[in-house]
Formats: C-alpha cells, sequence, structure tokens
C-alpha cells in the first residue's frame, strides 16, 4: 500500500498504517511515528525546542564519550518497542546494551529517554509515551517542558517492581541520573537565556579541576576562528 504523507499543520497528523508503511516513509528528513496502528506525522519543533535538544545532546555526548558509557543518538531515529515505534528527542544505550543497535534502528528500550514537550506534544510524551516506555522498561524518562510559561521537568526512574517514580530534584534544584552514574543536571539551566555554554557545562558536570575550566573559558572568550 502507498502512503501520501501528510503534513501536519496545527498538530501532529495521524494516519491508519501499518508498521511496513511506517518502514516506507521514514528518514533522516522527517519525524514520524507508529503507535496503535496509525502513523504519526509530526509538526516541525520550534526554536527553543531544539535549543534545549542540542544543549542536552552537547552534555550528554560529552558525558557519555569522556567516560565511555555507551551511545547517544537523536531524533529522527527509530526505537522499536513491542507494540509501537518511536523516534525520541534523545536516548542513551548503555554499553552493555549496545547489541539492541542495528544499522536501521534500536532494537529495544534504550537505558534512558528524553522528550522535549513541542505545543502539541504535551499529552502524547507525558501519558502515552510513558505508557510506553514503562511497559518496555527504559531504565530513566525525561520529559522536559521548555515552552514559555510551563517551564517544567519531570525525571521518572523505574523501579525494582517495574514501576516509575519520580527522580528526585535536591534543594539546590540539581537532579541526579541513575542510568548514568555521575551525570547531574542543574534544571534551570534548562530555562537560561541564552542556554549555558555546554562545554564549561560539562566541566562543571564531570568534577574538572579549575585550571581546566579557565582554559575552556579562554578559548571559548577569543571565539571561532576565521
Amino acid at each position: 500500500m502507498e502512503v501520501t504523507l501528510l503534513a501536519p499543520t496545527v498538530a501532529s497528523r495521524h494516519q491508519p498504517a501499518s508498521y511496513d508503511d511506517y518502514l516506507a516513509i521514514a528518514g533522516e528528513d522527517v519525524l514520524v511515528e507508529w503507535a496503535n496502528g496509525e502513523i504519526v506525522i509530526h509538526m516541525p519543533p520550534k526554536t527553543k525546542h531544539q535549543q534545549v535538544v542540542s544543549f542536552l545532546l552537547s552534555l550528554l555526548r560529552f558525558y557519555v564519550d569522556y567516560f565511555n558509557l555507551g551511545v547517544v543518538l537523536v531524533a529522527p531515529f527509530e526505537m522499536k518497542l513491542a507494540h509501537s515505534s518511536r523516534e525520541p528527542d534523545l536516548i542513551f544505550v548503555a554499553q552493555e546494551h549496545e547489541e539492541r543497535l542495528t544499522a536501521e534502528r534500536l532494537q529495544g528500550a534504550a537505558d534512558l529517554v528524553v522528550e522535549v514537550v513541542s505545543a502539541d506534544s504535551a499529552r502524547r510524551d507525558r501519558v502515552a509515551k510513558f505508557n510506553e516506555y514503562l511497559e518496555a522498561e527504559v531504565r530513566e524518562y525525561w520529559v522536559i517542558d521548555p515552552r514559555e510559561g510551563k517551564e517544567q521537568a519531570d525525571f521518572w526512574v523505574l523501579d525494582e517492581q517495574g514501576r516509575y517514580q519520580a527522580g528526585g530534584v535536591d534543594e539546590a534544584g540539581v537532579y541526579r541520573s541513575t542510568a548514568l552514574a555521575g551525570f547531574w543536571l542543574q534544571v534551570d539551566w534548562l530555562w537560561q537565556e541564552p542556554l549555558p555554554d555546554s562545554q564549561q557545562t560539562f566541566a562543571d558536570i564531570a568534577g574538572f579541576p579549575e585550571e581546566i575550566k579557565a582554559a575552556l573559558r579562554s578559548i571559548a572568550a577569543q571565539g571561532p576562528k576565521v
């Protein structure tokens, strides 16, 4: 069956389709998911959404690569679950689970999934995907909403009974990951304008000595080479 990809206007568009239909149109140039026997075509993301995704991508990649913990991937990239195929904004696959990665997709659950909320995705991220990721036993799930006036970060951690428990943010506003040992995030960073420098922030998270952080500040202050 040939599927005509209909672009969404105000909200994500749903089209009845099989998984094979989804595979026929999914690719690197379009964000489309498959769930409940439907293809879901998403709206193009807004600037703030992309800025937060890029900031978190840099932080997670710096950290994961430096400590050789696994792989971080960014949408559009398929995570194939038992009853759906999702393309989360960001995923982390731990080194011990890298066999789940094929040339085409992640076959099974990531260890960490990050969804950054868009205008049309709040219910999908907080309800439909929450339940799917719980069923798939995604170890840790972040829902980050950077929309003006709605700023909120929710962190969900899988417990020994297979249920999600809210990950705690301490009195200083810091969240400490369980899927990424030693990684922490100052939640207020996500709402800053402009967002913090990712290299400097990584240096703080990794606990680099002050002289290294000073060197990074000096390099950043020089600006890009022409």
